[in-house]
């Protein structure tokens, strides 16, 4: 019976890791054992230079799911695959309960339905801003326009709060935890 394993892969490599193992499943026989090869992925909006880019964003770099029967020649064909570093849980790989599986393809499912942004920027976030006239300032955000790519924030100078506008989203970033 197949079941899904969490197969270790070289970070950045996990489609070539995915194209390798899958090339040669009917070379090798491996037809019978290996279902299906999977890179969690998710759709990432940004804007960069007021234009719009959607990119596509690994949701576990390194890893790779594979739904396959385990023996002792698909652990081999996998473990030889281009790319592939290791199942997770090392010689005695673990398949993950149909539970996980459920929710993982589930989680799956409604990512492709849409666009996630890159930047969650809200109201009342802290941002340091990392370009531009004010570099190093610390503010909070007071309006956030996702569609621009922009955000607004209040800035304390000499001990006035002022508003800077029209700031990209990639010439601030957040602030974890008080400063």
């Amino acid at each position: 019976m197949h079941k899904w394993y969490v197969v270790q892969v070289i970070s950045g490599h996990e489609k070539k890791a995915k194209k390798s193992i899958e090339d040669y499943i009917t070379k090798k026989g491996m037809e019978d054992f290996i279902d299906e090869v999977l890179v969690p992925t998710e759709k990432v909006s940004e804007m960069k230079r007021g234009e719009q880019k959607i990119s596509e964003k690994k949701l576990w770099p390194g890893y790779i799911l594979v739904k396959m029967t385990l023996t002792d020649e698909s652990w081999t064909y996998i473990k030889g695959s281009l790319s592939v570093l290791d199942f997770l849980g090392g010689d005695k790989p673990t398949a993950l309960t149909e539970a996980e599986v459920g929710e993982i393809l589930q989680d799956l499912e409604e990512k492709k339905k849409g666009v996630v942004q890159k930047h969650k920027f809200e109201t009342g976030d802290k941002v340091k801003i990392t370009d531009g006239v004010f570099v190093n300032f610390i503010g909070t955000v007071i309006e956030v326009f996702h569609d621009k790519g922009r955000l607004s924030a209040l800035v304390s100078i000499f001990g006035r709060d002022t508003r800077v506008d029209d700031l990209e989203f990639w010439q601030v970033e957040q602030v974890l935890g008080e400063e």
